[in-house]
């Protein structure tokens, strides 16, 4: 027993710095798309684009790390994702077509985030736990996530400054590269095999037919579209209304600090409450809070109090939804079956991200975006009512072990 809480503590460890690693990077994009647009001569759509594309390739390809991680073990995965993240950054900072961008931070970058992230790492987290504490250290493991974000954007707001885009990005190249042994020392262990287990395709059309999976995808779809949308342009637009650079970074900053509260906080929440109703507040309240935010006088004050409240509500979605899908289908192909529900938060991450560009270009400004995240949240808010989490009733066959 003593030993089961060493590795799970242990596992929790280097799977919160592995993501706070990951996501702490990603986290600042937003600060290169004025400075690296501008001195190459782009409009902001091209390098919206690019970051588009990294949140798409992320998502089409995480069901797929996702099912190689439950059958081989996070450990594998997340070293080759760490490896592609690292060359992905560094051939970033030597593009100056939009080819080379797009190849760069769309693609590489992409395929580097799904094998360092949420659904391979809580997969593991997930598997390593006990029942009643998954809500809980899934919470934990996401805002270990928030934290990077927090810790590293001034980091990074300072080697821009310093450096120039280019030499900066190299410098998060070399930072990325601390995810590869950190992923060699995670040695999760996949769920041991049964003959009551269900097969990889069983556990697809299992969830297939299910519509409160289906209304989980398109939730978190929601998710994503709100908060890549703001993560990347949120600095663009408060510069656009006159507040200063340091404003915006300061917004994600906090953003990031608020999030370790937020996340932490649902997952433990998750474990007393339903979760599926809890994420139906979450998205109402996210509307309210956007609503405000865009119509009411916008000055520093008010953008840092929206970073602040938005941070609360960013990511607390990760451990509810992940939650959810453990709760109802078990855990021997959460990876997967998470990375499915993922692929839509990507979606809608591919959609905000470049409508966000999309639209600026065309109009000059951002208003059609943030109404669309308005509307969204209430989707969002009334398809979760609907949802859930009770576990799947099986035959004797085909039981599952929660």
């Amino acid at each position: 027993m003593a030993f089961v809480l060493r590795h799970s503590l242990l596992l929790i460890i280097l799977g919160s710095l592995v993501i706070s690693t990951a996501m702490g990077l990603r986290h600042g994009f937003g600060l290169f798309m004025e400075p690296l647009s501008s001195e190459l001569g782009w409009g902001r759509g091209v390098f919206a684009f690019a970051l588009a594309l990294q949140n798409l390739v992320w998502g089409l390809s995480q069901p797929f790390t996702g099912a190689l991680a439950d059958r081989f073990g996070a450990a594998r995965i997340i070293v080759v994702g760490g490896l592609l993240y690292a060359l992905g950054l560094l051939f970033m900072s030597l593009s100056t077509s939009e080819l080379g961008m797009t190849m760069s931070a769309g693609l590489l970058i992409g395929l580097g985030l799904s094998g360092t992230t949420f659904s391979v790492i809580l997969g593991a987290v997930g598997r390593a736990v006990a029942p009643e504490k998954r809500s809980m250290a899934m919470g934990i493991v996401s805002a270990a996530g928030s934290f990077g974000q927090f810790a590293m954007l001034p980091g990074t707001l300072g080697l821009l400054e310093w450096l120039g885009w280019a030499a900066a990005l190299m410098a998060m190249a070399a930072i990325a590269t601390i995810i590869i042994p950190l992923g060699a020392m995670l040695r999760d262990k996949p769920s041991a095999k049964t003959t009551s287990d269900l097969s990889l395709k069983d556990a697809l059309n299992e969830a297939a037919g299910q519509k409160g999976f289906w209304l989980l995808c398109l939730g978190f779809f929601v998710c994503g579209f709100q908060v890549v949308f703001i993560a990347v342009h949120l600095p663009g637009y408060l510069f656009d209304n006159g507040l200063a650079v340091q404003v915006g970074t300061t917004v994600l900053a906090l953003v990031g600090l608020f999030n370790i509260v937020g996340t932490y906080t649902a997952g433990w929440i998750g474990g007393i409450w339903s979760k599926p109703k809890l994420l139906t507040w979450l998205y109402l309240i996210r509307g309210v809070v956007i609503t405000a935010f865009v119509y009411l006088p916008l000055s520093p004050v008010s953008a840092y109090l929206f970073g602040i409240v938005m941070g609360l509500l960013w990511l607390s979605t990760v451990p509810l939804t992940n939650g959810i899908v453990a709760s109802v289908f078990g855990v021997r192909h959460l990876s997967m079956l998470g990375g499915i529900v993922f692929l839509f938060h990507q979606l809608g991450s591919f959609m905000g991200v470049w409508l966000g560009g999309y639209f600026y270009d065309l109009t000059g400004h951002y208003n059609t975006v943030w109404q669309i995240a308005i509307v969204l949240s209430v989707v969002a808010a009334a398809l979760h009512w609907f949802i859930s989490e009770k576990p799947l009733e099986r035959s004797q066959s085909t039981t599952v072990i929660p």
